[in-house]
Parts: C-alpha cells; structure tokens; sequence
C-alpha cells in the first residue's frame, strides 16, 4: 500500500476548534503540496479526511488537483487513536493508494505507528505530507520514502 499522511493547511481562529477553516496562506500551501504530489508517482486514488472544517477544506484542494475522492472518517479527529485508523487501513487492499488528511497530533502518532511501531509522533507542520511505503499493513511495516513541504 502506498500511504500519503498529511496535516491540514494553516487554519484561522475560532471559538469553536472544530470551525477553525484555512487561511488564505494555508490554502496556497496545501495546493503547493498537492501539486508537488501530483507531479510525483505517490499520487492517490482516494483521500480519507477528518470531519473538521480546516481538514475537509485541505481535502477539497487536494482532491481537485489530484482528480480523486474525498471520504471523510471519523477517527481522524486530532485525538483520535492512530490504531483505528490502522485497523480500517487493515481492511483495504493492499494495492490501494490512500491519502489521509488529518491533524496533529493523530499525523505525527500515526506515521510513527506505522514506521516504529510506536505512538510518540513527530512534529508536522501544516500542509506537510509524508509518502510511506507498506508492503504489508501493521506496526513497524512502513518505510517512509519522501516528504512533501509547503
């Protein structure tokens, strides 16, 4: 499987986090990532995102200029368990390309799951992707092979 993880673009202020929407920087730096993505052979077929506004809108610029849909999962929430979203990862096909958009700290939990076995994380910045390599889908079984920067 080949495996994009990225962190929404820069997003706003709002009383409510699950409202926060991009600014106008953060837009321009996701479509700068995309397009770097859509230049390599990374490009996915399908974007998962999380339901928050800032991640749905870095999917929706993504996914115009990746020419793929968007899936929103519910367990891509910035405190999510990166587990369950292993455990879906699990039930796809082995020769699909996903990209997942999220937040930190599930970005940071989840990449290092998936290449270290463990859940410590690193630090994203927004509209940072990371391309991982996972001939078989668990713990410790990725290889990241690129990085994408804004």
């Amino acid at each position: 499987m080949n495996l994009l993880v990225m962190r929404h673009g820069e997003a706003g202020w709002h009383s409510i986090d699950q409202e926060r929407e991009l600014t106008e920087s953060g837009r321009k730096g996701c479509a700068l990532v995309a397009r770097q993505i859509a230049r390599s052979h990374w490009r996915p077929r399908e974007i998962w995102a999380s339901p928050l506004v800032r991640a749905r809108q870095t999917a929706a610029i993504a996914s115009e200029i990746l020419n793929c849909r968007v899936t929103e999962k519910p367990f891509l929430t910035p405190e999510d368990d990166p587990g369950l979203c292993l455990d879906a990862l699990l039930e796809e096909p082995v020769a699909n390309r996903i990209m997942i958009v999220s937040h930190m700290p599930l970005v940071g939990a989840l990449a290092t799951l998936l290449v270290d076995g463990h859940r410590h994380g690193i630090p994203f910045m927004t509209s940072q992707a990371v391309a991982l390599d996972m001939p078989v889908v668990g713990p410790g079984c990725a290889d990241l092979r690129e990085q994408f920067l804004p």
